[in-house]
């Protein structure tokens, strides 16, 4: 880990490296952040196309000693000329109810299968949750009456995906130090 106080002078850097309104968003997270201390960050970037548009957006995570704060970064399509939208949101440690981490593999038979090659961070704190319902069935093939509908919700208030690949090893180890210390914060703030 990092000495405290380079965290934010990284944490500059590597926002001008993500290339997209870097000043915006350290002015929103500035706020965000509240003046604590940044025991970690993540930034993480994301283009994608379709055939007419290009979407940009990018997320930064910071691991503060109560918190976890996080910026989303995206153009507003609807907006005339060029428009951003920067949303942040502030978790207490103490609310998150899960971390989970999805480690992606290849070739895990081989000897160094400890080498990760993609990571994905969810975070869980009850803020968004999402329902998928389908039509509930009866075992009968000739019922015919209406069983209502059946389904799970998920919650989903955070997750992102870092891979080697399309990010570069160096942003995938940094994600997956940033997600030992937010697993390791969380863990110990439901311990208080």
């Amino acid at each position: 880990m990092a000495p405290v106080s380079s965290l934010r002078t990284e944490l500059q850097r590597d926002l001008q490296r993500g290339g997209y309104y870097p000043e915006l968003v350290s002015r929103v997270l500035d706020v965000a952040i509240g003046g604590q201390e940044i025991v970690s960050y993540l930034v993480h970037p994301e283009t994608s196309f379709d055939s007419r548009e290009i979407y940009r957006h990018l997320t930064a995570l910071v691991l503060t000693p109560t918190r976890l704060v996080g910026v989303h970064v995206d153009d507003d399509p609807e907006a005339r000329g060029t428009h951003a939208l920067a949303t942040t949101e502030a978790v207490a440690l103490s609310r998150i109810r899960s971390v989970a981490l999805s480690h992606g593999v290849s070739d895990p038979a081989r000897s160094d299968a400890s080498v990760v090659d993609e990571l994905t961070i969810a975070v869980n704190w009850g803020g968004i949750s999402r329902m998928d319902l389908e039509p509930a069935m009866c075992p009968d093939p000739n019922c015919e009456a209406d069983h209502g509908y059946t389904g799970h919700m998920t919650g989903e208030d955070l997750a992102l995906r870092i891979s080697a690949q399309a990010d570069g090893r160096g942003r995938l180890d940094q994600a997956l130090r940033f997600a030992a210390e937010l697993s390791t914060a969380v863990a110990r703030s439901t311990e208080r």
